[in-house]
């Protein structure tokens, strides 16, 4: 494709977990920090679709570069340029957040991937990859992606105080973490409010946002919003604690998957990373920054960020540490445990 700096042969989807991200702006750090999350716990190959503004490709090439090849060998990547198929590409780019509407057309620009998940630069992954990749197998025939509920209540919830256009569900959901059958997604015609037939995805985004841009507040999201309002069975709800926002704490705690399994993948939205305003959030963004790809994860990695969550006890979201570290610890052990056996069993042929 036009643009587009192909780092090598992509594998079957059968080898690898695609995971795609759109960075503009000030979102370089970010979208590696995240990058770097997913690779640190994750156990098949990936392949990172890297979306970003022309300034920003010298950069990612340059700092993916200086990770050690033992973190190299899991994954590859492709980055490409900002496009948009339909309608006015200034429009789109200025929605929301900076190119956020990117995602509305990964299923037309990545013709040859089968499924993936897409994130926002602002997600940690403190789980494998793999247990939501999983998620794709629980699709019924109708179902093409997958996103967490908005809020988990209503009365407090935004789209069901504030919403003036339709929007999925009792709250609404939430597009920081979309697992996406693109192939689905290609093939299908869409009810919607614009024409009586169906519209396949590439044909009907432009006129809806054109329909509703004078209602929408979250940009894309929205737009995704309301294709799944008028689309409800293409949509599989998975659970608060697979896209984990401040929301679900600095109330009280209102996630129970989380509290019952641990936070799956944190999505730091509203700068808390970048803020004092929810350290516990913050912590955890920099204890995965500041990690040495090489150290001990326990030593470097799990034990700063006990130490680092004393200091958040005050905040309502710190109060709950065990809620951010239990994956955590459930997948640490997991890779200290194989790698005992993997020793053990190497040591008994001797």
């Amino acid at each position: 494709k036009p643009g587009e700096q192909k780092r090598s042969k992509e594998p079957s989807s059968s080898q690898c977990m695609h995971l795609a991200v759109v960075a503009c702006g000030d979102r370089l750090e970010e979208t590696l920090i995240m990058l770097k999350s997913a690779i640190l716990f994750s156990n098949r190959r990936l392949c990172f679709h890297i979306f970003a503004e022309d300034s920003l490709k010298p950069e990612f090439e340059k700092k993916l570069k200086e990770w050690p090849s033992s973190y190299t060998k899991k994954f590859e990547y492709n980055i490409y340029p900002i496009t948009f198929s339909v309608g006015n590409a200034q429009e789109w780019k200025k929605l929301f957040k900076p190119c956020a509407a990117q995602r509305l057309f990964l299923p037309v620009i990545l013709k040859d991937v089968d499924s993936l998940l897409y994130v926002d630069t602002d997600v940690l992954f403190l789980r494998p990859i793999d247990d939501i990749w999983h998620i794709l197998k629980e699709f019924n025939s109708t179902q093409l992606a997958a996103m967490a509920p908005e809020h988990e209540i209503p009365k407090i919830g935004w789209y069901s105080r504030f919403a003036r256009h339709p929007y999925y569900g009792a709250t609404g959901v939430n597009s920081g973490v979309m697992l996406m059958n693109l192939t689905r997604i290609r093939n299908t015609q869409f009810k919607n409010s614009i024409i009586p037939s169906g519209l396949s995805w590439e044909e009907m985004l432009y006129p809806l946002y054109q329909k509703y841009k004078n209602y929408i507040t979250w940009g894309d999201q929205d737009l995704l919003n309301i294709i799944f309002y008028f689309n409800p069975e293409c949509l599989y709800v998975f659970p608060c604690q697979w896209n984990y926002r401040p929301d679900h704490c600095m109330y009280g705690s209102n996630c129970k998957g989380a509290e019952e399994e641990g936070v799956s993948i944190l999505h730091g939205n509203r700068g808390v990373y970048h803020d004092d305003k929810q350290p516990t959030f913050k912590a955890l963004y920099e204890v995965i920054r500041d990690f040495p790809f090489e150290d001990n994860l326990f030593q470097s990695l799990y034990y700063p960020l006990q130490s680092k969550f004393l200091d958040t006890v005050h905040t309502l979201c710190g109060r709950i540490p065990q809620v951010f570290l239990k994956q955590i610890e459930k997948t640490m052990k997991k890779v200290y445990e194989n790698r005992v056996i993997v020793y053990l069993g190497a040591n008994h042929r001797y």
